[in-house]
């Protein structure tokens, strides 16, 4: 089973590529995402790592959470679901 972890903290010049070499020490990477803001297409400073083991995506939690990259102290923990937000009518009720 899948494990997704939430990496918050990233350096706005992260980039994929470095998020998931960051976490390949600790095991197999299926995925490693950070997110950009749609219109500008900067990083938001947080992303996503999933691994397609359990154990070591818990061992890269432990390893990583409070260390440094880029001289920031990033924060990783379990990715948690995504909560359904009302959708915005640009101000308009209709």
């Amino acid at each position: 089973m899948a494990s997704k972890l939430f990496v918050g903290g990233l350096p706005f010049s992260t980039s994929d590529k470095e998020l998931e070499e960051l976490f390949a020490n600790h095991g197999k990477v299926a995925s490693a995402v950070v997110i950009s803001d749609r219109e500008t297409g900067r990083s938001k400073g947080f992303g996503f790592v999933e691994f397609e083991n359990d154990d070591e995506a818990k061992s890269a939690m432990q390893a990583l959470d409070g260390s440094e990259l880029g001289g920031r102290k990033i924060v990783v923990n379990e990715a948690r679901p995504r909560e359904e937000r009302p959708r915005n009518n640009g101000g308009f009720n209709r």
